[in-house]
């Protein structure tokens, strides 16, 4: 339960941030967002890369729909994909490692400072 909601919080995030914030700047909150709601590595691993992955393939899918522009064709002639919809797949893997590893960093920040006992040998 705790995967899903942290999938559909991340989600909401890079939805409300990505019209107005850098990149950079919405991978920090996604990395804010996993330290205060203590998902653990591999979970947040995955879970932020779904949200931002699924994110940014839906935005990239959206916007060159409501357009109509062949820009998406031509950028992906000049890559050498011939294709819109390996560029959006492109785009969506890319969002899914920013995301992912932005997860990451958080969850092993909050880690990090969690303070460890040190009377564990005595009893």
């Amino acid at each position: 339960m705790k995967f899903v909601l942290f999938v559909f919080l991340t989600a909401l995030l890079v939805m409300l941030l990505n019209p107005f914030l850098a990149f950079w700047a919405v991978m920090l909150g996604i990395a804010i967002l996993a330290a205060i709601s203590n998902i653990k590595g591999t979970g947040a691993f995955f879970a932020g890369g779904l949200g931002m992955g699924l994110m940014w393939l839906g935005q990239t899918i959206y916007i060159s729909t409501v357009s109509g522009s062949s820009l998406p064709d031509k950028i992906g002639g000049l890559m050498g994909v011939g294709n819109e919809f390996i560029l959006f797949a492109f785009t969506g893997v890319l969002g899914f490692f920013l995301g992912a590893f932005s997860a990451l960093c958080g969850s092993s920040f909050r880690k990090l400072l969690r303070r460890k006992p040190d009377n564990i040998y005595r009893q």
